[in-house]
């Protein structure tokens, strides 16, 4: 991980860009007292090595009124010292609008800001990553959202410490130019991308068509807010985790190359099995044609958004098996899969989800996860333990079988906006699983599949990526009625 993290170092923003980034949050969030804090970028080994944020007073009466310093390895950490400080040390609440905005009526007035204890308070992050989101949000919760909503939403992702976000939108404007390169048409992609709202599912394989076709206006308006998207991610610091090739392809790719291995899969729960939306088609990892696509596609969202991550995403089989257990076969697919997007980017990652293990553990026995988890060289993959919070595979599967891993809460299944969450494990599941033996979990992460409800749920989550111990809860008994 350490190669890994210095690498992508390199590929932030200056550390003045990152500073006036953090600064951005605070003008949105709080404008009156831009004058009250200080934000500077520090170098890791102000920390002892790790990323951190450090809040202290500054001097009093200083010539600027300046009365809090909040120092970070990133804009990122400096917004969640922010965060922090706001909630600690002056009681307040930061939430989405949705489940009560932001609750910054107990912020003192500028001048009377609580100050910190002793030499203030240094926050060290135990592990480098903490991730957000589920390839499936973007269907239940933000498909239509404009620059404005997700211009918030990265700032709330700033302020609760993410440093790993998933960044999907607009990815259909990339493989329309991909795509056309190799001879498919207008009419080839209307069957094939889903509509807006079904864009997740269209992008797993799991139908296609269904709640289209996609307007050429829709589709150049989401890649230019995935470029607004892009660039503030990138000033605070953050690292994107862009998609890459999972095999679905347009029908017609069958028709165009009829010696490429391209089979039909069965029908995954859409309208009665209709095969204008059902039955998706999986160009075969084994087939030249799949490192060749692949590679295409990471070229153009390189060509578009620049040299800006290593982290890819890629799912080959969500709640679809593969045609063979032999993990012989596996282990080819998985490195055809990552063959395809480390043929340009020589230092990709592969971030996978783990919900496959879980959705299908009657497939997915030790020989098949071991053939698919060591199909790319050791430290090339990251999974997602998806279902961390209810279902833990890193338990069952020996760390899987030496893989770093990500402790994730799922929670949420198809946005239900429901009052639920299970917090003692949420407090102690993180913790417990890094000072496992041997362990190889290296971040956490929330991957509720929708967003904007249960803010305690969230709010908690987020804090262990700050935690080394256990987070103590207080039992509150219920009234007897």
């Amino acid at each position: 991980m350490e190669v890994l993290l210095t690498k992508l170092e390199a590929k932030r923003a200056s550390s003045s860009v990152q500073e006036d980034a953090a600064m951005g949050v605070l003008k949105r969030l709080l404008p009156t007292h831009i004058s009250s804090f200080d934000f500077k970028i520090v170098p890791k080994d102000v920390c002892g090595g790790y990323n951190c944020f450090w809040i202290k007073n500054a001097k009093t009466g200083n010539a600027k009124g300046k009365e809090i310093i909040i120092k970070g390895t990133t804009a990122v950490e400096i917004a969640s010292g922010l965060h922090w400080y706001l909630k600690y040390s002056c009681g307040a609440h930061i939430s989405w609008d949705k489940t009560g905005g932001a609750q910054l009526y107990s912020v003192p007035n500028p001048g009377s800001l609580p100050p910190v204890k002793d030499k203030g308070v240094i926050i060290q992050r135990p592990v480098p990553w903490n991730y957000y989101q589920n390839v499936v949000t973007s269907s239940y919760s933000y498909v239509w959202w404009d620059w404005e909503r997700w211009e918030k939403e990265i700032d709330w992702m700033a302020l609760q410490g993410i440093n790993l976000p998933l960044a999907f939108t607009g990815q259909e404007a990339i493989w329309e130019k991909v795509f056309k390169n190799f001879n498919t048409s207008k009419k080839d992609l209307d069957g094939f991308f889903g509509g807006p709202a079904f864009l997740a599912w269209a992008r797993m394989g799991n139908l296609h068509a269904w709640g289209g076709p996609l307007q050429q206006s829709w589709l150049d308006r989401q890649l230019a807010l995935q470029k607004l998207i892009l660039t503030r991610m990138v000033e605070l610091g953050m690292t994107p985790v862009l998609p890459s090739f999972s095999g679905n392809v347009p029908a017609s790719l069958k028709r165009i190359f009829p010696s490429a291995n391209i089979t039909r899969l069965g029908d995954w729960n859409t309208v009665n099995g209709d095969p204008r939306w059902c039955c998706t088609y999986l160009l075969d990892p084994s087939d030249p044609l799949f490192v060749e696509i692949g590679d295409a596609f990471i070229r153009q969202q390189m060509e578009e958004y620049g040299d800006i991550t290593d982290i890819y995403n890629c799912d080959t089989f969500n709640e679809n098996s593969p045609p063979t257990n032999d993990p012989t076969y596996i282990s080819l697919l998985g490195a055809a899969v990552y063959k395809a997007m480390s043929k340009t980017d020589k230092d990709a990652v592969w971030l996978m989800q783990g919900w496959l293990f879980s959705s299908d553990s009657a497939f997915w026995k030790p020989p098949q996860m071991k053939a698919l988890l060591h199909s790319v060289p050791l430290g090339k993959m990251i999974v997602l333990d998806l279902f961390a919070d209810v279902k833990p595979i890193w338990e069952k599967s020996s760390q899987f079988y030496g893989t770093p891993y990500v402790w994730c809460l799922l929670h949420n299944f198809g946005g239900n906006i429901e009052m639920y969450g299970i917090l003692d494990v949420i407090s102690s599941g993180p913790v417990d699983a890094r000072i496992s033996q041997n362990s190889t979990m290296v971040g956490v992460g929330m991957c509720m599949e929708g967003i904007e409800q249960n803010p305690v749920v969230y709010e908690l989550m987020s804090e262990m990526a700050f935690r080394s111990e256990n987070v103590p809860l207080k039992v509150v008994n219920s009234p007897k009625i």
